[in-house]
This record gives structure tokens, sequence and C-alpha cells, in this order.
């Protein structure tokens, strides 16, 4: 039987939380920065939650 092989672009985007939760970068901090507030991209700095409409597929890519 074969190996079931785990998302390797959701590897590297999502870690999980102590509690099962999902971890995820926040989008827009790329480049365009000057236009942007320094409380925007301080808030953008930190990571957030997966909303929970989209957990079940995060978890399936990441055979949790």
């Amino acid at each position: 039987m074969m190996k079931v092989k785990k998302n390797s672009s959701a590897k590297k985007r999502f870690k999980l939380t102590g509690t099962g939760k999902i971890k995820r970068k926040k989008a827009f901090k790329r480049h365009i920065l000057t236009k942007k507030g320094t409380k925007q991209k301080r808030r953008l700095g930190q990571t957030g939650l997966v909303d929970k409409a989209d957990e079940k597929l995060v978890k399936r890519m990441l055979n949790l």
C-alpha cells in the first residue's frame, strides 16, 4: 500500500497549535508597504487562525 503524502505547500504555510487549531500567516505584507500604516503593518506581522469553514480542508491537506 502506498504512503499518503501531505500537501507540500500546506506543510510550509500552516502550523498546528497545542489545542488543535491551525495557525497561518496574514496576507498583504510582502510589497507596496509605503502606503500602509504602521499599525496595519504591525497587525499583518502577527499570526492568525484558519477560519472554521476552512479548517476541514486544511486538515485534509495535512493528513490530520
